[in-house]
């Protein structure tokens, strides 16, 4: 039976067209801005909707309360948020059937809990969806799939004792993760998404960063036309150069400073040697 609680679940729906999400993962496509605004216009016109962030999915922290990290593909789709639900078939239908799809699933994690769900529906039917904290079951529905099957023999974990699950649920989402979408998606290649929050919350300011000494030398080298001399260096040698000539320069600044305090230095004490013999000759007639 389907139980709602007060938990804020992360909630990772993939909507598949494609046999093969790991193909367009392994080809590492860029996010697109506007698929997520306007994905989020058609659920509710109303929200405010603020781009947050551009990152990738599986090398950041997960969505927080009022917030989506989206990603349209060739073959496959991909919507993170935050819901206050702990069992995968009470996602709102409009969030679920929001991108047209053969195959949907969802992943739900909440770490705070240990909660764990996932889901598959197919041609719009739900097939299986489990969610459960080590303790509690909060939704069975369907036959365990095949990748299930260790954990519920007890071959993953250590038994807690009491009526605790054989496994921890967390990790039995992470294989599910695997066996349907037919890679890890922790260790796979960046899956670009672009993030928005529908708060009202500003977008955030980026600071432009102060230029170094090597790129203002190098500006200077460009305005005076000796970046054209450079064109068969490497990228590594062009960034080096400036800071290298830089470096010369100021060397040699130094040394000729040297040289001129030795010199008067030296001139200095022949003048001090000259009035001293003056002084002790001064009274001689």
């Amino acid at each position: 039976m389907a139980e709602t609680s007060e938990h804020q679940t992360v909630v990772t729906l993939w909507y598949l067209t494609t046999a093969d999400p790991a193909a367009v993962i392994q080809l590492q496509p860029k996010a697109d801005r506007g698929f997520g605004r306007k994905l989020l216009a058609q659920l509710n016109p109303l929200w405010p909707i603020t781009p947050i962030g551009q990152f990738a999915l599986n090398r950041s922290a997960q969505a927080s309360k009022d917030e989506f990290y989206i990603a349209g593909f060739p073959g496959l789709s991909i919507v993170q948020t935050c819901l206050d639900t702990a069992a995968p078939s009470a996602i709102p239908e409009q969030l679920r059937q929001a991108i047209p799809a053969a195959e949907v699933y969802a992943f739900l994690s909440e770490q705070r809990t240990g909660l764990g769900g996932f889901a598959h529906w197919k041609g719009g039917a739900l097939k299986r969806s489990f969610a459960a904290m080590r303790e509690r079951v909060f939704e069975d529905i369907g036959l365990p799939e095949p990748f299930e099957q260790p954990y519920w023999a007890g071959e993953t974990a250590e038994p807690i004792g009491g009526i605790a699950l054989p496994f921890v649920p967390l990790e039995l989402v992470e294989a599910a993760q695997r066996a349907w979408l037919g890679f890890d998606p922790a260790n796979a290649n960046d899956i670009n998404v672009v993030a928005y929050a529908i708060d009202g919350r500003p977008e955030p300011k980026v600071a432009t960063p102060k230029a170094t000494i090597g790129q203002v030398a190098q500006a200077a080298s460009a305005k005076l036309g000796l970046g054209e001399q450079r064109r068969d260096y490497d990228d590594y040698e062009e960034h080096e150069e400036p800071e290298r000539e830089l470096d010369e320069y100021l060397a040699q600044g130094t040394s000729k400073a040297r040289g001129w305090l030795h010199s008067a230095s030296s001139a200095v004490s022949k003048t001090w040697q000259n009035i001293k013999e003056r002084v002790r000759h001064v009274d001689r007639p």
